[in-house]
């Protein structure tokens, strides 16, 4: 647990630093270079450094352990936190779609040659962040640093739309193709939809979790495999999970013979648990009802 609360938080950290050094280099020569697609972009990335601050806020509390109030731990803050960062990007595509529109009823210029670099500059170190960030949250089964991480993926194609809407803009005004030379305000619109598609996905999954939806049916199966691999257990008559931000509750209703004792029964029980976790290290907890089984019992 301390491990992967010192993982995320420098995977946290790693992102405001560079988010920073990238809003900065992005909204000034975005300002400067007239590029309203690098400019859009660098907004995108301060929306990166604020979520990144959040997730940093949060980590600690996502891992604390159950208590008196929490029963079922804390790891729902860094779904709330996946919500927030969700909603976010949600209205900066918004606004970066209001501005991309709005330059189509104005005269535009090229956008510098600068504007392109830095573009490219912030596509290569997003694609570096991405991937190092996914591994991170899929070894350590972490919504805030997969949070994180899908923020860095809006970026890559982001960044990568930014600089091919600058240099569409920049051939344009050399050889004097007058269309051409909006490039750059539809590469800021196109940056909108990608981050609103971000968006979308990060909120419906973070919805779903809070609205405690079973998991999808095939992480399902694989858990009543491992239970019908124990035979003494006759039927299942229930069985369902759902995601409580890192970890995943489990609760079922087995049937086994009515003659079995209080203790044989406990004993299955815990060992059907124990299995479960053995196989599956993201479950947190294994609730298990037992319901007599007859033999005439269909």
């Amino acid at each position: 647990m301390v491990m992967r609360e010192a993982l995320a938080k420098k995977i946290a950290w790693i992102s405001v630093i560079s988010n920073v050094i990238l809003t900065l280099g992005k909204i000034v020569i975005g300002w400067y270079g007239h590029s309203d697609a690098v400019f859009a972009d660098g907004i995108h990335s301060a929306a990166d450094v604020f979520a990144s601050v959040i997730v940093l806020l949060v980590i600690k509390i996502s891992n604390k352990p159950a208590d008196k109030e929490h029963p079922y731990g804390h790891g729902k803050a860094e779904v709330i936190v996946s919500e927030i960062i969700g909603i976010l990007l949600f209205l900066v595509a918004l606004y970066v779609a209001y501005e991309g529109i709005s330059g189509f009823f104005h005269a535009v210029e090229s956008p510098s040659l600068l504007a392109m670099w830095i573009a490219l500059f912030s596509f290569v170190t997003k694609v570096i962040l991405y991937r190092s960030s996914l591994k991170v949250a899929n070894e350590n089964n972490s919504k805030a640093i997969e949070a994180i991480a899908y923020d860095h993926k809006a970026d890559i194609v982001a960044s990568i739309a930014a600089a091919i809407g600058v240099l569409l803009s920049i051939i344009g005004e050399r050889f004097d193709i007058h269309f051409l030379l909006y490039g750059d305000k539809a590469a800021s619109i196109y940056v909108a939809y990608l981050i609103l598609k971000i968006a979308k996905e990060m909120l419906t999954e973070a919805f779903d979790i809070l609205l405690e939806r079973n998991i999808d049916a095939e992480t399902l199966q694989e858990y009543i495999n491992v239970i019908k691999g124990f035979a003494e257990v006759r039927r299942i008559d229930r069985i369902r999970a759902r995601e409580h931000g890192h970890y995943i509750l489990v609760d079922l209703r087995l049937s086994v013979d009515h003659f079995k004792t209080i203790k044989e029964g406990h004993d299955m029980a815990k060992s059907i648990k124990q299995a479960l976790m053995d196989q599956n290290d993201n479950i947190h907890e294994v609730l298990i009802h037992l319901n007599p089984y007859f033999s005439e019992d269909k």
